[in-house]
């Protein structure tokens, strides 16, 4: 069963070819690493974080404008251990980006805040992850977007699922 390309703009025949040739993980892996030549953190010029400690600032950065972080969501959304984690925040901390305070309705929990030194970095990661974005959309119909984004995440249900019942797949997100 081939692909229906007519909605994919401008694409040629020996092009349409490969895609329907491809494995869908393939072509998941490219975008991946053209994604990755486009990373957010790399607006950030800071000699004193390294390149894992600008991605947690980039996530807490994103993540903090609409929910409280834990030290517990970082070594989830990273897939590191604890200790990795406590070590990544203390650094943060020391290079004043930032902050750790008691959680309201359970004091041995420490909410994550970011300081105003991390707080000025927050429009540019913000913009560039629009342009990004804006890039990678441009010419597609927003319906095909939202189904794109569906059939996605379908497929990591279906791998998460399959992987679950092996035990080696903690939940990335």
């Amino acid at each position: 069963m081939g692909t229906d390309f007519r909605r994919c703009g401008e694409i040629d025949e020996e092009m349409k070819q490969k895609l329907n040739e491809m494995h869908v993980g393939r072509l998941i892996h490219i975008l991946s690493h053209t994604m990755k030549r486009h990373d957010p953190t790399d607006v950030m010029e800071n000699d004193d974080l390294t390149t894992m400690q600008k991605h947690v600032l980039k996530f807490i950065l994103l993540e903090t404008m609409h929910r409280d972080l834990y030290q517990k969501d970082i070594e989830e959304e990273f897939q590191v251990r604890k200790p990795t984690v406590t070590g990544i925040l203390k650094l943060m901390e020391k290079n004043g980006y930032i902050y750790r305070e008691s959680a309201k309705q359970d004091a041995r929990l420490k909410q994550i805040i970011p300081t105003e030194k991390a707080e000025k970095i927050r429009p540019a990661i913000l913009k560039s992850i629009e342009e990004g974005e804006a890039k990678m959309l441009r010419g597609i119909p927003k319906e095909d977007v939202e189904l794109c984004k569906q059939v996605l995440w379908q497929m990591y249900e279906n791998r998460k699922k399959s992987c679950d019942s092996r035990n080696d797949f903690s939940n990335t997100l």
